[in-house]
């Protein structure tokens, strides 16, 4: 264990999502003994005064179990129909297993709007923290009841990033049938090499990530890289390990093979955590390179910067801010509705009021309501590392 990497236990508050097939067997069903098996570890952290966040999956696995539905892909409705059927199975078994430790569980269903849209994140986040206040465990899965494509995380590794950031918590554990991340998907690369620690997701560590590894996980290393962008982002660090052994907390506190990444130094605020974290941003702004070097050093988006708007987006949407060259860097939330950003693009603010009527925002998006993405920071770095190797 490196001198950064914390233990598990010296945390304060942990989000720990589980795939489906360390849940349920395609063949027999819940796997009971797993289950109390990590349920054990909770009540351990839990004795520590950690609080502990479950982000459970496996309701649609269990639901089609339950109905003996045939293998394969299965049609949205008959996925939703599994997952009625399995959120019920799946709620009843963590909450008779963790009350054998006396822990109440809640469950919680989200869907991507409920994290999505500001005000329904934070009422969730205040939910999600009352159970918490109380001494609860909440079992959180996606509402796979009503979601559907347009609508969906689609995976839990996503899902734990954002309860992850949106309840503060400084570890995020997502376990699996993969023990960490590999230079290549190891199952395909006989070369591929372990790491240990991740300082930094960088486009190279993204390169790294393969496909699903289940037939009952819809989330491969994709996601969970993904998620860890999300998370250490807001502060938070996030390991991956295998959950295919009994007691698989233990296991990673008493140092089995797992990918620890590194939060961030320096976390941005709860505002601009639900920001960087939005999955689906409604527009797109294209803007010039005068505009780029002022968003870098902390400026405002004005609209004489921004050369092309797309997508349809109403005021306090997220929208993507792109260079000309395609990168997008930085996510904010839009002053104005797509229709009148369109009008006012290339325009100085000044001349905002005779344009639409009224005297708007002076920004196209303000600083206080941007976040810059890492890819930015990442070839700022490159670009000094090249500019001291010429000096040299």
């Amino acid at each position: 264990m490196t001198a950064d990497r914390k233990r598990v236990a010296d945390h304060r508050r942990i989000v720990i999502k589980i795939g489906s097939a360390l849940l349920v067997d395609r063949q027999t069903g819940l796997k009971a003994t797993w289950l109390e098996a990590i349920c054990a570890d909770i009540a351990d952290l839990r004795a520590k005064g950690i609080d502990v966040l479950i982000v459970s999956s496996g309701a649609i696995a269990m639901g089609r179990t339950v109905l003996d539905l045939p293998g394969g892909a299965l049609r949205l409705e008959e996925s939703q129909a599994a997952a009625a059927v399995g959120q019920i199975a799946l709620a009843r078994a963590w909450s008779e297993s963790l009350s054998r430790s006396g822990i109440v569980a809640g469950q919680i269903l989200l869907t991507l709007g409920d994290t999505e849209e500001r005000r329904r994140y934070l009422n969730a986040r205040a939910t999600i923290n009352q159970l918490l206040k109380i001494g609860a465990v909440p079992i959180i899965n996606e509402n796979d009841t009503v979601a559907t494509s347009e609508i969906r995380y689609g995976d839990n590794d996503r899902l734990a990033a954002r309860v992850a950031t949106m309840t503060g918590a400084d570890l995020l554990i997502l376990l699996s049938d993969i023990d960490g991340l590999y230079t290549a998907p190891p199952h395909l690369d006989p070369d591929a090499r372990f790491l240990e620690v991740i300082p930094t997701i960088t486009p190279e560590v993204e390169d790294m990530a393969g496909g699903a590894a289940s037939e009952l996980s819809r989330g491969g290393m994709r996601t969970k890289i993904d998620a860890g962008k999300i998370a250490t982002g807001a502060g938070c660090a996030m390991i991956i390990a295998s959950g295919k052994t009994d007691h698989p907390l233990r296991a990673i506190e008493q140092g089995a093979r797992s990918s620890w990444f590194a939060p961030s130094g320096n976390p941005v605020t709860a505002r601009k955590t639900w920001i960087a974290g939005q999955l689906q941003p409604a527009g797109e702004l294209l803007i010039d390179e005068g505009a780029e070097k002022a968003l870098s050093t902390g400026k405002s988006l004005l609209p004489a910067g921004v050369r092309r708007i797309a997508g349809h987006f109403h005021r306090g949407d997220t929208v993507a801010i792109t260079s000309t060259d395609g990168r997008e860097i930085a996510r904010g939330l839009a002053s104005y509705d797509a229709e009148e950003a369109r009008q006012i693009a290339g325009r100085k603010s000044g001349e905002i009021e005779a344009i639409l009527g009224y005297a708007g925002r002076a920004a196209m998006v303000h600083r206080d309501d941007m976040v810059m993405t890492r890819f930015l920071h990442h070839a700022a770095e490159r670009d000094d590392r090249k500019e001291s190797a010429s000096h040299g």
